[in-house]
């Protein structure tokens, strides 16, 4: 709880203080509210509204628009003075507004970033003053440094040669493979055959520059990346693969493509009957439904293991509301006679059966032998491959979602007002088809048709169709490592660099106008510090009606904004997916007076903080700016550059680390970019016992380390005199108790695996008509287990360990020993990693936010190989940074 000024004065404007329930105190300015009530509608935009605030002059109860100009510069040396003209100066830092702190290590992490928020402000607004040119001379940039030097100042490595679309200079010509439109072929596009081409990927090759060679540790390389990719579709023809960022620039980006083939969408497998056995029960008796209706009810009985949800009152009645009408449609429920049963009570409902039938289904496919999964999987690849490929423009690309969603109950995320309501089975009647011209048309199931066809070059879709529940529509779009998917991050990144340029002024300009006499501009102006700083969404209106209640900066409420004096401004609100935002965060003087000026009365519960200001307008001003900007590329760029500085400036302290070390470095500088930025989470329900478990893991290489330094002492007992006393001591934190238990996990752990391999090995053989081995076979491998037992409990009694392995030696004995220190390196680091991560989400950041090149840089220059930093579905999503910049380590964000 924030009860002084000296409390507040702890951490720097423009960072998050908290995040957690805050009690009122007494410097309370306003109460806070729960950001429940309904939305008014923002009728009050354009209209002036007379504010005051004590703590301005008489002059400032006027409306800001009619305030004397020459009444400003009268009061240039005030407090109330804009930030701007202070002789040019910056917010203050950290360190200028820190009090009362002992010790660096007190500081919470956001409290330590501060200072570093400011900093790295300050190098981007110099930055932005060489980069952008001047309006009579460019001027020419400074000299910049690569990554690899570790000066602050300097940018993160010197730019690379390349064209204004950020596609290499070399490239000049377009490359993939030619498509033939005269192509009908009824195959799925999975199977048809490629024509020979020749693409000129070669020729690209030789006009471009070779490389300079990066003295780094080996790794894999672009070329294994690509065979890596090429071996989930070995059973593909190959053909050449699309670079589209050698290729040039299109020159109308509108034309997405030119052919399209493919061949629809896979719709949800139909509804089989309940045996007659199961029923769902109402006042303990069982009831007959219409087959429709028996299925919507086995929705809400096949999820009675999630409580969340089936607990929820909300989710209970839009259930049970939607359930009624579809009862209504198909005749009721009946008894076993035959007589009408009329449903009026949800809390009558019993779904009991239904669960324990569906239960018992899937224990059983879970228990299936392998060759039987595997079985199943090759059936399933046989229908889905189809659906798999489309050929855009004559190249073979993945399509992503092309399964149709089944049917069940919307559950959505946070605190939906939709949630349990039934989500209907899509027909072919409801999807539309987005196909070349000259493509055959996919056929419909068997008695049905297509919506629509229609043959739209410049959408991205292969079908689509609108869901009931929210009224949204829902396309089927290309898969994420696909060129089109590729291209838009591409550009979302590039644009994000682009505003480097213009950041400094667009700074100067909000902080300037915070104290400008228009309302509407202060307005403006306090909303783009706020997305600026805090990463707030811009926001958009909702029909609150049909939608959750969420909301960004501009859609803002009375009662989601309370401010406590000095400089504390607490934000509650449902956010996108309706996630709540709780959290506090320190401002400039300016800012809090200015968000104090729009909850004045006649304001209330339901209205806009932000009465004369939509998101519309908000992004129509920054578009003056540069063409393009929106609010959303603040959270890109501050997200790209912030890692871009961290990772120059400490650079230099990966030297001589090991790989897990330099894996933890980064993922630190990634928690920093994510808390600057606002990505935060709440701790994890098993995030505790996660710990624990990492931690007895840890402990149990530390005992088998003990067990490995007592081997060395029964081959050569001198080595204890040699060594000392001390390097053969049972860690202090691995008592006898302790030790007995891990013996006895040991000992269960390799019964486990001796028992499951035998029974991988029958499955094995009666997949190749091979008789089971006999149940002799298995007590016989079990002895190992067992003498395993037998070898602890000798141990303990005589406190000393027999050397195990052919031809023991002390230089074998040695070497275990330092494997397991690096294990337990390993393990420490990823348990501090773990523990900094609980409440920091670094997924968000380095998925969405942080310019994968800036990874793919850093893993040139550590020698981390990048797989340590992208999964393998984000190598592929990010193939187009991987390859682009290879092993080069000149480009800069």
């Amino acid at each position: 709880m924030v009860t002084s000024p000296s409390r507040t004065r702890g951490s720097a404007p423009g960072i998050s203080i908290r995040n957690g329930p805050i009690p009122g105190g007494a410097m309370d300015v306003d109460e806070p509210a729960n950001g429940t009530a309904k939305r008014k509608s923002r009728s009050s935009i354009g209209q002036a509204v007379n504010y005051r605030d004590a703590s301005e002059s008489d002059d400032d109860g006027a409306p800001l628009a009619k305030r004397q100009k020459s009444r400003h510069k009268a009061e240039l040396g005030s407090d109330d003075e804009p930030i701007a003209h202070k002789n040019g100066k910056l917010p203050p830092s950290y360190k200028e507004t820190a009090m009362g702190l002992s010790s660096d290590d007190d500081k919470p992490l956001g409290a330590k970033l501060a200072e570093k928020k400011a900093s790295i402000q300050k190098a981007a607004a110099k930055e932005a003053k060489v980069l952008r040119p001047t309006d009579s001379k460019v001027k020419k940039p400074t000299p910049k440094k690569s990554i690899k030097d570790e000066s602050d100042d300097e940018p993160l490595a010197k730019p690379k040669r390349r064209q204004s679309n950020g596609v290499s200079a070399s490239a000049k010509k377009s490359n993939g493979v030619k498509q033939d439109p005269d192509s009908d072929s009824d195959a799925p596009i999975a199977k048809k055959t490629k024509k020979a081409v020749v693409t000129p990927k070669a020729a690209a090759k030789k006009a471009a520059p070779a490389a300079k060679a990066k003295a780094t540790t080996p790794k894999k390389t672009a070329a294994k990346l690509k065979a890596e990719s090429s071996k989930d579709n070995s059973d593909d023809e190959a053909e050449e693969e699309y670079r589209w960022w050698d290729a040039p620039k299109k020159e109308d980006d509108s034309i997405k493509w030119t052919t399209l083939e493919h061949n629809g969408v896979m719709f949800a497998p139909l509804y089989k009957p309940l045996p007659k056995n199961v029923k769902m029960y109402y006042d303990g008796k069982p009831v007959e439904l219409h087959v429709e209706a028996e299925e919507v009810a086995t929705f809400f009985g096949n999820m009675l293991n999630s409580t969340q949800n089936v607990t929820n009152e909300v989710f209970q009645n839009n259930f049970f509301n939607d359930f009624k009408d579809i009862l209504k449609q198909t005749g009721g429920a009946k008894d076993k006679s035959g007589n009408k049963v009329e449903i009026k009570e949800f809390e009558k409902l019993d779904f009991t059966h239904i669960y324990e039938h569906f239960k018992t289904i899937n224990d059983a496919k879970k228990a299936r032998p392998a060759a039987e999964k595997k079985a199943d999987a090759a059936e399933r690849e046989k229908l889905e491959a189809p659906y798999k490929y489309c050929k855009w423009d004559g190249r073979k690309e993945r399509v992503g979602n092309f399964r149709i969603e089944v049917p069940g109950l919307f559950r959505g995320r946070g605190e939906h007002p939709k949630t349990g309501k039934v989500k209907r089975r899509v027909m072919p009647e409801q999807v539309t088809i987005n196909i070349g011209k000259d493509a055959k048309v996919p056929e419909p199931p068997k008695g049905h048709h297509w919506k629509a066809v229609q043959h739209d070059n410049k959408a991205t879709w292969l079908a689509m169709w609108q869901e009931n529940v929210n009224g949204n529509y829902k396309y089927v779009m290309l898969a994420a490592d696909s060129a089109v998917k590729g291209q838009a991050d591409f550009k979302k990144f590039e644009k994000a660099r682009e505003l480097k340029k213009h950041i400094d002024r667009i700074r100067a300009d909000y902080t300037r106008d915070l104290k400008a006499d228009a309302m509407a501009d202060r307005q403006r102006a306090t909303a783009v510090y706020l997305i600026d700083q805090f990463a707030l969404r811009a926001g958009n209106e909702k029909d609150t009606d049909n939608e959750a209640e969420t909301v960004g900066c501009c859609s803002l409420k009375f009662e989601h904004v309370t401010l406590q004096e000095p400089d504390i401004v607490i934000f509650d609100f449902l956010g996108k997916d309706s996630i709540r935002f709780y959290n506090e965060f320190q401002v400039i003087p300016q800012v809090f007076r200015n968000l104090r000026h729009f909850k004045k009365p006649p304001k209330e519960e339901g209205d806009d903080i932000f009465d004369r200001l939509n998101t519309g307008q908000l992004n129509k001003h920054l578009s003056s700016y540069m063409p393009g900007l929106t609010a959303k590329v603040f959270r890109t760029y501050n997200a790209s550059y912030t890692m871009s500085k961290l990772l120059r400036e400490k650079m230099g302290t990966i030297k001589g680390m090991s790989v897990a070390e330099k894996i933890k470095f980064y993922n630190d500088c990634n928690r920093e970019v994510a808390v600057l930025c606002n990505h935060k989470r709440t701790v994890g329900a098993g995030h505790e016992t996660q710990m624990e478990k990492l931690g007895d893991r840890i402990k149990g290489l530390h005992y088998q380390k003990w067990r490995a330094k007592m081997m060395i002492l029964d081959v050569d007992p001198k080595q204890k005199k040699k060594k000392g006393a001390e390097y053969f001591q049972l860690p202090a934190d691995l008592d006898q108790e302790w030790i007995e238990q891990h013996q006895k996990y040991l000992v269960e752990e390799q019964r486990t695996k001796i028992q499951k391999k035998f029974e991988k090995d029958n499955e094995k053989r009666k997949a190749d008509s091979e008789k089971p081995l006999p149940d002799k076979e298995l007590k016989e491998r079990l002895k190992a287990a067992t003498e395993l037992e037998a070898k602890f409990k000798k141990e303990n009694k005589t406190k000393k360990v027999e050397a195990e392995g052919k031809g023991p030696t002390v230089e074998k004995f040695i070497a275990a020993v330092k494997k397991y220190d690096e294990r337990i390196q390993v393990l420490e680091l990823q348990s501090a990693d773990r523990e900094g991560n609980k409440e920091v989400a670094l997924g968000t950041s380095k998925i969405n936010y942080i310019d994968p090149r800036l990874t793919v840089i850093f893993s040139n220059i550590s020698g981390v190989p990048i797989e340590k930093f992208f999964s393998k579905t984000l190598r592929d999503k990010f193939k187009w940074a991987i390859e682009s910049v290879g092993d080069d380590s000149d480009w800069e964000f």
